[in-house]
């Protein structure tokens, strides 16, 4: 028997959910192929291509657009990271590797789960899991902040006001986010870094890594650094940020 997934239109009636849109980077064939089989048990995810490395994942990603990219770490060539530095992907990332001692750092940028080869089909639901949890809990208020705007929300464990031109930063902590503000202020909140960069005022904040967003008007200073990236340092924080050559690029665009 068949299991659907419904959602009711607003032109009226019913029409079935569309899959999510998965694209699997793995240079092992048979962890493809393995994959490709586990998911097939899943309607809500249909697997849209492969890639064996990073340059056929940019490729892949400029084509295909996906929802949710199943990723491994370590390649011949670039990593996993690596990808992740040079192109702006708007998919959610599901690292799978056999090495658990890059757990860290994957959700250091933001990934949404870290699965361990061989996968274990209980370990993978659950992941899809909190994908689709992912995409039901999105705003349907995506309406941009005005940089005088008040939110109210959850930081750390208490409901405050914050302004918005007293946000410094914004950095991916696993399934929440970090808000620096600007008396030194640190919290937590369950709010995702898409969500965040929807909303922020794009004329004061950007994003200069997959995991940070800053407010432009505290930038003090832009230094470069070793190979071709560049150190920013922001007023009122001692450790300063480091930004590669494409988003430093962009960067100056905005500071014309």
């Amino acid at each position: 028997m068949f299991a659907y997934n419904w959602r009711f239109a607003n032109l009226g009636g019913w029409r079935m959910k569309k899959p999510l849109s998965a694209l699997i980077v793995d240079d092992e064939r048979l962890a493809r192929r393995d994959l490709v089989s586990l998911l097939k048990a899943h309607d809500q995810v249909t697997v849209v291509g492969e890639a064996d490395d990073v340059p056929s994942a940019v490729k892949a990603i400029g084509k295909l657009n996906p929802d949710v990219i199943f990723l491994d770490i370590q390649m011949p060539g670039d990593s996993g990271f690596d990808l992740l530095e040079k192109v702006d992907v708007e998919a959610r990332i599901i690292f799978v590797t056999a090495y658990d001692e890059y757990a860290i750092r994957a959700f250091e940028v933001n990934a949404l789960d870290y699965l361990l080869k061989p996968v274990h089909p209980d370990r993978l639901a659950k992941a899809l899991e909190k994908l689709e949890f992912e995409e039901q809990a999105t705003p349907a208020r995506t309406r941009k902040l005005d940089y005088d705007d008040r939110l109210f929300l959850m930081l750390g464990r208490h409901f405050k006001f914050l302004k918005v031109n007293n946000i410094l930063t914004v950095t991916a902590a696993g399934d929440y986010s970090e808000v620096l503000t600007s008396d030194g202020t640190k919290g937590l909140t369950l709010k995702s870094m898409k969500e965040w960069e929807t909303r922020l005022p794009a004329h004061h904040f950007i994003r200069i890594h997959r995991s940070t967003i800053i407010n432009m008007e505290s930038i003090d200073r832009v230094e470069e650094w070793f190979n071709y990236s560049f150190k920013v340092y922001l007023r009122g924080v001692e450790e300063p940020y480091v930004i590669s050559r494409r988003y430093a690029t962009r960067l100056k665009d905005k500071l014309g």
